[in-house]
């Protein structure tokens, strides 16, 4: 029979796995969940087809948190597509070059691996109403899965700093959505101050629970790749929360004895946006918090990530590198992977694009890598940006001959 506990990542400190907490009380630290498996994950039809289960988060239901699965909150999240991009292959010169295309989720994003585990832990605990800070996906998946699981939500985000197709989400969800006047970073604390009082449930990530469901995309790419393991695994950065669920996805693959190696993990930050890569080309210990952050890509725009500790170790002791991309190298990334291979991501799910064009001329990836890297979230959340970024499309007269004049293409070849 799996049991399971929180162990601070500070100090060791252990908890019961019912314990409502976020941090450790006795630090104030991040708290992981431990497992201690028993034989069911054989049960787990790791690369036997999909008949059985289909991929998605709760195939791995065995390694997850739960403790009745009557009442998991699920959408139908995970199964997301792992998309091989030959054109960029031949473009770059890189081997194998594959998308894990997040936004295939239904809300669009990543996010709702994490709110699927987690809106289900709110409803073990008895709670009536969540509360999360969020740049935009957070908000749009906790609303979606709260509504689903009858919660009541309610969303901190900074004011004007939110793109307008995540924000409507959470409000078409029924969130209650409050704009502070301050950063992401201001409306975490108000949150963390707030859920001290029981009647908030906490679902941003330093809520542990979040990244269990979040690691599953590491098992769903073991098996899409047919039990391969990526040479690199480039990822974008804010809040550092996926990084860390990934770095645990395939630490528990390895601690299974289905893969010998981890992947090098590449964490992709925006340069105006980029504390953990400061502190990883510094060579330090710790963040210096960022506290006028500026960037495009709205989902990573963090000055002061919870989860900088465990992100720095998940990429020196995987050898892999922390990177910063321009926001010109972001939105150029967006459009090549869109015109290029038909994906439209949204322009922090574009970032590690971005680091794979830089990294190939500069000589960072072999010709002959498997790299996958992490798209977060559809393009279509945040849409404004290729409006603004993109010249409108020039008015014709309705007729062919104004169309072909406008194509620079002559009658007779028609």
């Amino acid at each position: 029979m799996r049991s399971y506990w929180l162990r601070c990542i500070g100090c060791g400190r252990e908890y019961p796995g019912s314990s409502r907490i976020y941090t450790c009380p006795a630090c104030g630290d991040l708290l992981d969940v431990v497992y201690e498996h028993g034989d069911e994950v054989s049960r787990i039809p790791w690369l036997r087809g999909y008949g059985s289960r289909p991929l998605g988060v709760w195939r791995y239901r065995e390694l997850l948190p739960v403790e009745d699965y009557g009442k998991v909150v699920s959408m139908g999240e995970g199964g997301t597509r792992l998309i091989r991009c030959r054109n960029l292959e031949r473009e770059l010169g890189v081997g194998e070059i594959y998308v894990k295309y997040e936004g295939d989720n239904p809300t669009g994003s990543f996010k709702d691996r994490g709110m699927t585990v987690g809106v289900t832990k709110a409803v073990e605990a008895g709670a009536r109403t969540t509360i999360c800070a969020s740049t935009g996906n957070t908000s749009s998946s906790l609303a979606a899965y709260s509504a689903r699981a009858g919660l009541e939500c309610v969303v901190l985000v900074p004011a004007g700093k939110i793109a307008l197709g995540k924000l409507s989400q959470a409000i078409i969800h029924g969130a209650r959505v409050l704009a502070v006047r301050g950063s992401f970073d201001d409306c975490l604390r108000i949150v963390r101050i707030l859920t001290r009082d029981k009647r908030f449930y906490l679902l941003n990530s330093i809520n542990p629970f979040r990244l269990e469901g979040q690691k599953t995309a590491a098992y769903e790419i073991y098996e899409q790749l047919s039990g391969a393991v990526p040479d690199k695994l480039i990822i974008p950065v804010g809040n550092a929360g996926n990084i860390v669920a990934y770095w645990k996805g395939f630490g528990e693959l390895r601690s299974l004895g289905l893969i010998d190696e981890l992947p090098s993990f590449v964490g992709v930050q925006a340069a105006g946006a980029a504390p953990i890569y400061k502190a990883y080309v510094e060579g330090a210990d710790g963040i210096k918090p960022i506290k006028d952050v500026e960037t495009v890509a709205t989902a990573i725009r963090i000055g002061n990530p919870v989860n900088w500790k465990r992100a720095l170790k998940a990429i020196r002791e995987t050898g892999g590198l922390a990177a910063a991309v321009s926001d010109a190298e972001i939105l150029e990334a967006q459009r090549l992977l869109a015109s290029r291979e038909g994906i439209f991501a949204e322009p922090a799910g574009a970032a590690p694009i971005a680091f794979l064009i830089k990294a190939s001329r500069e000589g960072l990836v072999e010709g002959d890598e498997r790299v996958v890297c992490i798209a977060t979230g559809h393009g279509l959340k945040d849409p404004g940006i290729v409006v603004k970024t993109f010249e409108k499309p020039p008015e014709v007269d309705a007729s062919p001959d104004s169309v072909l004049q406008a194509l620079e293409i002559s009658a007779k070849a028609v």
